[in-house]
């Protein structure tokens, strides 16, 4: 698993990128105009949405280093809605960029698109989620998302003891959106640690959601990654399955969007921090959650450090274009359905009310005041 710090990643890219003028690139979720001036350096970023706080973190850092590093960019995003991505990405085509980096809405949706791309010998980095079906897709920079379902997982027993023989808890999981190829990583990593306590009795599902082994994980998906789907679906499930008295202990979010909305569900259903609310997981350290965090409505969240993923690609990028080896650290365990593709793996951390300020606030990811502290 990649241990790879980026202490020096944004001063070294600045020194050492080809210097030339850089120019403003359009946000807007519906636009698809690009940075003007030449395209002999200019690098494509395609964004899935702006609706979730990350991906804005994502594309405006990946973007600033781009740009202070000389490349023109055009920076995109389209409303998680795969037509027009589609879209974006051949306008971007068009413009005959030298790196293409998508982090893609649906990771099987893109063949034709980048098939025009590999015509015209423009690389593709797929950023964070793999695209898959296709050839044309020559790198892919991400976590190790198998680790983050596997620390939250390991959180799971730990807070509840599992492992010196308490229980059972009354476990409610949940996972990504279907159409998202990390999902299936993230919770793979969690079940491979729960399901012999689920299959022991000390874990219990009450809703009765079918999880014989962790290739089910879409029987308990929420597409889009979407807060309002989610608190609808534990609604659903605490009024169906947990009645007379019974509560939940404990649920498995896979991500902060998740945990957000079913954390409004329980508080909409009398639950109680400090009373009996349960151990709730997420991944992201987004604000909303990172402030639940410390009010004790959620009791972790795997951290990203999306600004250490930015520098990474941000070499990856300068690397194609001066034609030097891309450094990758994984080269086989990415298959697309069509090809495994090399990858760069980062390390995620986890984070609980104890460590908020040593992991958010001292490394700069978060300022004191912007969390209350």
């Amino acid at each position: 698993m990649a241990k790879k710090l980026r202490v020096f990643a944004a001063v070294a890219m600045v020194v050492s990128l080809a210097a030339t003028t850089a120019c403003s690139s359009s946000r807007d979720e519906d636009s698809s105009s690009s940075g003007s001036g030449s395209s002999s350096n200019l690098i494509g970023i395609a964004m899935p949405t702006k609706s979730l706080e990350r991906w804005n973190n994502d594309g405006a850092h990946l973007e600033d280093l781009l740009k202070k590093a000389g490349y023109t960019t055009t920076l995109q995003y389209a409303d998680n809605k795969v037509d027009q991505q589609i879209t974006q990405i051949q306008n971007m085509i068009n413009q005959n960029p030298k790196v293409l980096v998508v982090a893609s809405i649906d990771g099987t949706a893109l063949g034709p698109a980048l098939e025009k791309a590999a015509q015209q010998k423009i690389k593709v980095i797929a950023y964070d989620r793999l695209i898959n079906s296709t050839a044309n897709v020559d790198y892919y920079a991400t976590f190790d998302n198998y680790q983050v379902g596997k620390l939250q997982g390991e959180y799971v027993v730990k807070q509840l003891g599992l492992d010196a023989g308490k229980g059972p808890f009354n476990l409610e999981p949940f996972a990504g959106s279907s159409d998202d190829n990390n999902a299936k990583f993230f919770f793979s990593g969690a079940w491979d640690v729960l399901k012999p306590y689920v299959d022991s009795g000390k874990l219990v599902i009450p809703s009765g959601k079918k999880l014989a082994s962790d290739a089910d994980w879409k029987n308990v998906s929420i597409d889009g990654w979407s807060s309002q789907k989610a608190q609808s679906e534990m609604d659903n499930r605490i009024n169906s399955f947990y009645t007379g008295g019974k509560k939940v202990d404990v649920v498995l979010s896979p991500n902060d969007s998740l945990a957000l909305g079913i954390e409004q569900s329980l508080e909409s259903k009398g639950y109680k921090v400090g009373a009996d609310w349960p151990v709730i997981t997420g991944q992201d350290a987004d604000l909303a959650n990172t402030k639940n965090i410390l009010a004790g409505k959620q009791s972790m969240t795997v951290w990203k450090d999306t600004r250490t993923l930015g520098d990474q690609v941000a070499k990856m990028v300068d690397q194609i274009v001066k034609g030097t080896t891309v450094e990758t650290n994984d080269t086989s365990s990415y298959n697309n359905g069509v090809k495994v593709v090399p990858s760069y793996l980062l390390a995620p951390v986890v984070v609980t009310k104890d460590d908020v300020k040593t992991k958010l606030v001292d490394s700069g990811f978060y300022t004191a005041d912007k969390l209350g502290l």
